[in-house]
């Protein structure tokens, strides 16, 4: 039987107020190399910024600075 480590938010952790769309760097740690947003279960970001880090991303995308692939 597996034991499981709670992850802590990073942004909770970090003290991090607004989730910038133009700081890519930071969004990249959330997403795969596709571009798509990683679920919450495998970040450990708790809810209410992985709303906002989804806003971000979409933002992100819309204005090109994080390039979407689909292979």
């Amino acid at each position: 039987m597996a034991i499981t480590v709670r992850k802590t938010c990073y942004f909770c952790d970090n003290t991090v107020k607004d989730i910038d769309y133009k700081n890519v760097e930071e969004l990249k740690k959330f997403t795969n190399s596709y571009g798509m947003i990683l679920p919450k279960r495998r970040t450990g970001v708790c809810s209410k910024h992985q709303r906002k880090l989804a806003n971000a991303v979409k933002r992100a995308r819309a204005m090109a600075l994080v390039i979407i692939t689909n292979k």
